[in-house]
């Protein structure tokens, strides 16, 4: 029997059309969403935009537009669709930051388990963040990488987690804790690899959020 060379070829090529005019339909509702504040067909758009996450962010490289968007698409939108029952949970709250946010000359001591304990002495924006935590029944995590994230979900066992993290690692991060809890995420200003921003206001109003319910 002989095989169909062309008719497979003109069904692959029908097949990436459909899949580039379907994540770029997503893509664009995503968009319009993300500028207009509002939440449409939010399923349909986490769906294709995970499912298609590097097509997506070729399609804003082609049109000129900064591929983060993607990501900040898929936060914002995660962040909505679960801000409710994020602040209703009244139990084993967290927040997870990164390592890279600690002050270059920080002599906090990494547990194996949980990460840098903060100590608070006021060379970064975690004794801050800590500090709020606090007032506002969190637990603080500053974690060296996502082994550390999956410790810190067994042994602990939050009820809900607030992450900060870069675009791409929040992106993946909040995708696979949601499946367990409730997620907020804020990015980092700045990415790099120590001495990294955040909004702190931000990470604070997260939180505090959760003690005006």
């Amino acid at each position: 029997m002989q095989v169909p060379y062309e008719l497979l070829g003109k069904l692959f090529v029908y097949f990436v059309a459909l899949v580039f005019l379907v994540t770029a339909l997503a893509l664009a509702i995503g968009i319009y969403s993300f500028r207009k504040h509002t939440i449409l067909f939010p399923n349909f758009v986490l769906f294709m935009l995970y499912l298609f996450y590097s097509p997506a962010k070729w399609i804003c490289r082609v049109f000129y537009i900064k591929e983060e968007l993607v990501d900040e698409i898929l936060i914002e939108l995660k962040n909505a669709m679960m801000l409710d029952r994020f602040k209703h949970t009244r139990e084993r709250r967290a927040v997870i930051l990164p390592q890279c946010m600690r002050h270059p000359e920080c002599r906090a001591r990494c547990d194996p388990i949980i990460g840098y304990e903060c100590k608070k002495c006021g060379l970064c924006d975690i004794a801050r963040i800590v500090e709020a935590a606090d007032r506002y029944g969190f637990k603080v995590f500053v974690v060296p990488g996502d082994s550390f994230v999956r410790k810190i979900l067994q042994s602990y066992k939050p009820g809900a987690c607030l992450g900060v993290a870069c675009h791409t690692e929040l992106t993946e991060s909040m995708q696979a804790v949601s499946k367990l809890v409730p997620v907020q995420g804020v990015c980092l200003m700045r990415d790099g690899c120590y001495d990294t921003r955040v909004n702190v206001d931000e990470v604070i109003r997260k939180m505090e959020v959760c003690d005006r319910v």
